[in-house]
């Protein structure tokens, strides 16, 4: 009987085996092979979400974002607190400035900001200057959202963040006019899976955090929260005697969005879980829009899910394209 002496190398070769599985995998993971579709449906819903945001906002554009003695608050108090947090956040203010140096008054400057954004808005659904389109639409939403301060709420985060990933990711996609004009080939696959995956990773811990707040509390568990939300102005859609028919309904309704919030991470990687969960989330954001009034709230959270989980895993034909590409 003979004896084999491994070397050091092999058995160093063998340790390394599962790490380097691991990291294999990871890779996998973080760069996925996709097709552009998923920011088509991005691109197209954050041009809708930036028109209606602009729409809403034309009758108050001024009211809102004008200086003091001419504004409802005072621009320069949400913009005040925006400089404490960061002196570098860009704001309405910096425009003004720039204005005031080119002989514009502020009414027009703020004027050319919410046609720039309304501008970009339409270019982003048509698919038109991509790129600028989402830069600028970017950057004149973070600064009315940060000029706003007190007046900011969820809806302008959730766009700021999503307009940002939209500005990084690898447009044009393949059914945007940008495509058809400069018959630009097709992207990395891998650079357009890891721009998915980063949205799919921020929506999952947007709503792990949120659910798991939720269940520390003993509101979300009786429904208390939900019945406090619903008559509380300016949130009095539905009429209180509705409200009062159905108010045993609110302590499972209360319980179901903790739960569904915070298994959205595990279950909606599943395919087997994945449209069910993302049908519950998409009818909840729904029913905050219809019986809540927070249209813009629940559009964008729309959009983000139906872009991050919605579109189809498309790994065969992006392989497939990707081997076209090389070739």
């Amino acid at each position: 009987m003979q004896s084999v002496v491994k070397s050091p190398g092999s058995q160093i070769s063998v340790g390394l085996s599962p790490l380097r599985k691991f990291w294999q995998r990871f890779i996998g993971f973080l760069f996925p092979l996709e097709t552009d579709t998923w920011l088509a449906v991005l691109r197209s819903g954050l041009g809708l979400q930036v028109i209606v945001y602009a729409l809403f906002l034309r009758s108050d554009w001024h009211y809102l974002f004008a200086s003091s003695g001419k504004g409802l608050v005072g621009r320069e108090v949400g913009e005040a607190i925006t400089a404490f947090d960061s002196p570098l956040i860009p704001r309405l203010g910096w425009l003004v400035a720039i204005g005031r140096n080119l002989n514009m008054s502020e009414e027009a400057v703020l004027t050319v900001a919410w046609v720039c954004l309304l501008s970009a808005g339409c270019l982003l659904l048509l698919g038109l200057f991509c790129r600028p389109a989402a830069i600028v639409a970017w950057f004149v939403h973070l600064c009315a959202a940060e000029s706003g301060g007190l007046l900011a709420y969820g809806a302008d985060a959730f766009m700021t963040t999503a307009l940002f990933y939209l500005m990084l990711s690898p447009l044009p996609d393949r059914y945007s006019f940008d495509r058809w004009v400069t018959k630009a080939k097709p992207k990395n696959p891998q650079l357009l899976g890891f721009w998915r995956r980063v949205l799919q990773v921020h929506l999952c811990f947007v709503y792990f955090i949120g659910g798991l707040a939720k269940c520390l509390g003993n509101g979300w568990w009786d429904g208390s929260n939900l019945w406090r939300s619903l008559i509380r102005p300016p949130f009095t859609v539905v009429p209180p005697d509705v409200l009062i028919r159905f108010k045993y309904a609110l302590p499972v309704l209360g319980i179901s969005i903790c739960l569904l919030e915070v298994s959205y991470p595990i279950f909606i990687w599943f395919k087997k879980t994945r449209f069910v969960w993302l049908v519950c989330i998409l009818a909840m954001h729904a029913a905050i829009g219809l019986t809540m009034g927070l249209y813009l709230f629940a559009l964008i959270m729309i959009i983000m899910n139906l872009a991050a989980f919605g579109v189809p895993c498309a790994s065969r034909r992006a392989q497939a394209t990707s081997g076209t590409t090389e070739q």
